[in-house]
């Protein structure tokens, strides 16, 4: 079954943290994900705060920076989340914004080298395996964790590109894929990371968690085209590739230099791929191809002004947006 989260946006204060995460909870949603995006809140803080104030949402951490940590204390501090909250943690991994990482001195001479020896270091010491390591980026002698996980959970890489996509399925549990992520892209995403799985001869489990603008009604639609205009300014060519509107929107962007023009420019069949949004019939029907193109969880990511989000996402489970969606051979209704 595709599970369906939401997101604690970074814009939101961080002492909103613990109420927001409870009345998500409250709302029936199955996970919280929160995000460490420089320089807003720190993501195991987050979900740490997060996870005390609820009691079986499953909190993502999506995702860290691997440059930013030393493999040995994120898996410290991991494990300590791990015991302490046992099955409630997804933790996630990514190689961080090129230029934050820069601005803080930690940008590393290879950002796929560092991220696959992080991941793969933080993966054993979880295990309760002795790491003694020394790559391009990570150095580990003779470590061991006191405290280590019986089960160790999924660990997911945020990535997007080819070669990031290929290291996910080599050395990771699970992939995040983010924002303007349509269904079409996930099956693109897929293909390579069964690429890399087959490399390392993996065939364990792989999670797939897809994040998505939400936006019902009319306001939460055009909240939803401003969010997609704001990202289409950057470099999107890899999500919008496999849907065949690469070039055209990167020309749409260029002729619309106002964000607003835009976003009312948008074609109303890419904001119903690239989100969840329009009626709640269209809606589900988005969620339904989430699922059938592979997702396991959905995630919504609340659009517009940040005092609004709790109220978009009650609007999604108002009209049964949070049931987990099923497999055919159950029945599907909101």
């Amino acid at each position: 079954m595709t599970s369906v989260g939401a997101m604690f946006p970074c814009a939101i204060e961080p002492e909103a943290l613990p109420s927001y995460a409870h009345q998500v909870e409250a709302l029936g949603y199955q996970e919280l994900w929160v995000v460490e995006d420089c320089f807003f809140a720190g993501g195991i803080a987050a979900a740490t705060a997060a996870l005390a104030a609820t009691e079986r949402l499953a909190i993502g951490i999506g995702v860290l920076p691997a440059v930013m940590r030393n493999p040995a204390t994120a898996a410290l501090e991991l494990s300590t989340l791990l015991r302490i909250f046992p099955g409630r943690v997804l933790p996630g991994f990514g190689h961080g914004v090129a230029s934050w990482m820069e601005q803080i001195g930690a940008l590393p001479p290879s950002q796929l080298a560092a991220l696959g020896e992080s991941v793969a270091a933080v993966r054993a010491l979880l295990a309760g395996e002795t790491v003694t390591t020394s790559g391009r980026h990570v150095r580990l002698d003779d470590v061991t964790l006191r405290y280590p996980i019986a089960e160790p959970p999924p660990i997911s890489l945020g990535v997007r590109a080819e070669k990031s996509l290929r290291l996910s399925g080599r050395v990771a549990d699970g992939t995040v894929l983010s924002e303007l992520s349509a269904p079409a892209y996930l099956r693109w995403a897929r293909e390579r990371v069964d690429a890399g799985r087959a490399e390392a001869g993996r065939t364990d489990p792989h999670r797939y968690t897809v994040y998505a603008y939400l936006g019902l009604d009319e306001d939460g639609e055009w909240a939803v085209r401003r969010s997609i205009a704001r990202v289409l300014r950057g470099d999107c060519s890899v999500q919008l590739g496999p849907l065949g509107i690469a070039e055209e929107a990167a020309e749409l962007a260029r002729d619309h230099a106002e964000e607003e023009d835009l976003a009312e420019a948008l074609p109303r069949e890419w904001v119903h791929q690239l989100a969840v949004t329009g009626t709640p019939d269209e809606a589900a029907k988005t969620l339904r191809e989430f699922h059938d193109a592979g997702a396991d969880s959905v995630v919504f990511v609340p659009t517009g002004d940040p005092t609004q989000a709790l109220s978009r996402l009650a609007q999604a489970a108002a009209v049964g947006l949070t049931d987990p969606v099923v497999t055919e051979s159950e029945s599907w209704s909101l």
